[in-house]
């Protein structure tokens, strides 16, 4: 199912108490986002139970119960996970991920809020969540009758949101200060092949390795750590991040002529993410205009040139890199400004056909 219309998770609470209450919600979204964890402290806001029931983990038996032998006819029993008497949460993680029957053992349950002569105790409430086909993950279609039972939320992960949460909750302050500078890492999109990708869940798990390393941590470990959670570009820059942390290297002091490009093949990844930061800079500082600029602008754009050409002269790919258009094959960077260093550095324009 695709997203029309998405909700990041500081709007989520608000829009499930009005929405919650009153009828059962699916929650859309990427792995690794917050879809769990968002539905538990909603239901600590309500102070409901919040009951998960995983549906990659479940047969329909497992929502139907078994039967019993009443007074000479059977009755079907829920088990006691489902079977409560105070309200809690529903929660089906995995919803759409479960097999078609076990898909329509949940039709009465979220729709008439009840399994056989068992219904749910009134003030409870029903949550599914799933990812997307789209996600590469463990999806099956829903059936019309089921998406018709469920009014659908597309949640989308907000740096914002998360930078906020982070701050509150003991994130790893190299993760904080890096995601502030870089927001657009904080999720990337799941890849087709199998090897890890950033998402605030990886993020999270990679702030709980470096405060169990300590301060002790060597750079070979942090390379491992970083590259096992995260996608390979954003370790990288993280890792040149933290790198720059450590060392008197830093896109101001090269930017004031203190300090040069590190030009040791062991520094690449240092290299690539003082490159990455460049780069915004100049998206920043640079007009769209080159008409009326500034003399603070003009001075930027010949330091920005100059620096380039030196980049250049240690990889003319990082180079490259900074004056790039974006996936979509749109300039990032003003038209004028393109112009004026692809004339200074002849060997970018030839790697950039």
């Amino acid at each position: 199912m695709q997203a029309a219309v998405t909700v990041t998770p500081a709007r989520l609470p608000e829009l499930l108490l009005g929405l919650a209450t009153v009828r059962p919600v699916f929650l859309w979204g990427a792995p690794g986002i917050g879809k769990s964890s968002l539905v538990r402290n909603f239901a600590d806001s309500l102070g409901l139970e919040c009951v998960s029931l995983l549906g990659t983990q479940l047969a329909p038996e497992d929502l139907i119960g078994v039967p019993q032998i009443r007074d000479g006819r059977s009755v079907f029993c829920p088990p006691e996970s489902i079977a409560r008497d105070e309200p809690y949460c529903l929660f089906l993680d995995e919803l759409n991920a479960a097999t078609p029957d076990v898909q329509k053992a949940f039709y009465s349950l979220i729709l008439d809020r009840r399994i056989g002569s068992y219904e749910l105790p009134k003030g409870s409430i029903v949550i599914g969540a799933g990812n997307r086909a789209t996600d590469n993950a463990l999806a099956r279609p829903l059936a019309s009758a089921l998406v018709n039972r469920l009014a659908h939320v597309h949640l989308d992960a907000s740096a914002q949101d998360w930078l906020t949460w982070a701050g509150e909750n003991g994130i790893h302050p190299w993760i904080t200060d890096h995601l502030t500078d870089r927001p657009d890492h904080l999720w990337s999109k799941p890849p087709k092949t199998e090897e890890p990708f950033s998402t605030p869940r990886s993020w999270h798990m990679l702030s709980d390795a470096l405060h169990s390393f300590g301060r002790d941590l060597d750079e070979d470990t942090l390379k491992v750590l970083a590259h096992g959670t995260l996608t390979p570009a954003h370790a990288t820059a993280f890792c040149g991040y933290v790198k720059i942390v450590r060392s008197r290297f830093g896109i101001e002091a090269i930017l004031k002529g203190e300090a040069r490009w590190p030009s040791r093949l062991q520094d690449r990844d240092l290299l690539y993410y003082l490159a990455e930061s460049f780069r915004g800079r100049l998206v920043k500082e640079l007009p769209a205009s080159k008409e009326h600029m500034s003399a603070n602008g003009r001075q930027t754009a010949y330091r920005a040139k100059s620096l380039l050409v030196q980049l250049a002269e240690i990889s003319v790919e990082v180079a490259q890199s900074v004056i790039a258009s974006d996936p979509d094959g749109n300039p990032v960077l003003p038209a004028w400004f393109l112009v004026e260093a692809a004339r200074d550095m002849p060997r970018l324009v030839e790697a950039r056909r």
